[in-house]
């Protein structure tokens, strides 16, 4: 390893520690577009690999602008509060049946609008629903931020990872099926069986039941019906293997701009309102990724794929389900997308390394994208979790899941 290989390490390593552990408060994207300015400035990374980093992710960055103009409209609207009364009622006062209900949503809006949907989109209906009932929120508000990870490899479009990893050659939906149905189920159910005996204490013995359900406004069903629109354009285009970031952001887009115009408001607002801070923190990351593959890294682990035998699948799967927890799972699903390309393995361990980057990052509280964003989304609502507690969950969460939904992709050969 060179000087400038190490000086990139130490730069790159130093940018993921910062966003994971938030120095002095600064947000996550202040650290990854430091490390990406630093290598940059110093010359470790050429301007135009650099350049051609951020622009990698523009279908990501579509996609997580869509959907957060869809979550802040929705929100805007009342529909969060509309949904979680409806859920609340569901429930009728048992603490217990609102917990698997609001599962249940989770685990459906990561399937068909994405992990990132699930953080985005849920997490503010959810404490919505968590006042409405008067329970304590943060059990049921852990519930979108673990179900958003166990649940993003139903479908190829259940986690943005998915087609990073895969880049243009995503399984047919068939072949997917095959492969995952069976993986998602287990890793799914020990999920919710892990978390809800971790959050027993909490979720309390009773919540509140029979509230009046307000009429929602024109501009709330707009909000509605771009939501569901958008979930089944997204699995529609996901068939054909279109990439989702300009659907996903047409969509987002028009759906703010017919409520706009339903309200007889500027969009200005409705914009304003958006976290702008997650895009620069992804393309931070982008180049990090970039620099490190720069090093040499990808090429070691491309030859380590490529050989092996019955066991190399889990151990990938295992390795780079830590992995993520250390740089985030985009930047490690980038990584693996680009020794698979290199090592041509086999599809046995290519699968066990997107359960992996998928399901490994439940394990703290900046392993994937999602949570950040969901941690972004909680925050706005003043409540606070902080690394320790969230990892004394994960610890209980992760593992198992982990572990059977890799012994099941084992077992099916």
């Amino acid at each position: 390893m060179t000087a400038a290989h190490l000086a990139a390490w130490l730069i790159a390593g130093a940018a993921t520690a910062g966003v994971v552990t938030r120095p002095f408060r600064l947000p996550e994207a202040v650290w990854a577009v430091a490390g990406a300015v630093a290598l940059l400035v110093t010359g470790l990374l050429p301007w135009t690999a650099g350049l051609g980093a951020v622009a990698k992710g523009l279908d990501v960055y579509l996609f997580l602008a869509g959907m957060m103009l869809l979550s802040e409209t929705a929100r805007r609207e009342g529909l969060f509060d509309w949904v979680a009364i409806h859920a609340v009622n569901l429930a009728d006062g048992s603490p217990g049946r609102l917990f698997g209900l609001i599962f249940g949503v989770g685990v459906l809006v990561t399937a068909f609008m994405s992990n990132d949907a699930t953080a985005v989109v849920l997490t503010p209906a959810v404490f919505a629903a968590t006042r409405k009932a008067r329970v304590e929120p943060l059990p049921y508000l852990l519930i979108c931020a673990f179900i958003a990870n166990a649940a993003s490899f139903v479908l190829p479009i259940s986690n943005p990872a998915n087609l990073v990893l895969y880049g243009d050659h995503t399984p047919a939906l068939g072949r997917w099926l095959a492969s995952f149905a069976l993986p998602s189920v287990l890793a799914i159910g020990a999920t919710y069986a892990a978390l809800r005996l971790a959050e027993a204490r909490r979720i309390g013995a009773s919540c509140a039941a029979d509230i009046e359900v307000s009429k929602l406004s024109s501009g709330g069903r707009a909000a509605l019906a771009g939501v569901a629109i958008t979930a089944v354009a997204l699995t529609a285009v996901s068939v054909f293997d279109i990439p989702l970031g300009l659907p996903t952001f047409a969509l987002g887009m028009a759906t703010a701009g017919l409520v706009s115009v339903l309200g007889r408001e500027s969009p200005l607002a409705l914009v304003g309102g958006v976290s702008w801070s997650v895009l620069p923190l992804v393309a931070g990351l982008f180049v990090l990724v970039e620099a490190v593959d720069r090093t040499g890294l990808t090429a070691v682990l491309a030859a380590a794929l490529d050989g092996g035998g019955r066991w190399t699948a889990p151990a990938a799967g295992a390795v780079i389900a830590v992995g993520s927890n250390l740089i985030n799972n985009l930047p490690a699903g980038l990584i693996a997308s680009t020794a698979i390309v290199q090592g041509h393995p086999s599809r046995g361990v290519v699968d066990a390394l997107l359960i992996g980057v998928d399901l490994g990052p439940n394990l703290s509280i900046t392993g994937s994208l999602a949570t950040i964003l969901w941690l972004g989304a909680i925050r706005r609502e003043g409540e606070r979790v902080g690394f320790w507690r969230f990892l004394k969950v994960g610890m209980l969460v992760m593992p198992p899941a982990l572990v059977l939904a890799l012994a099941a992709r084992l077992l099916i050969g």
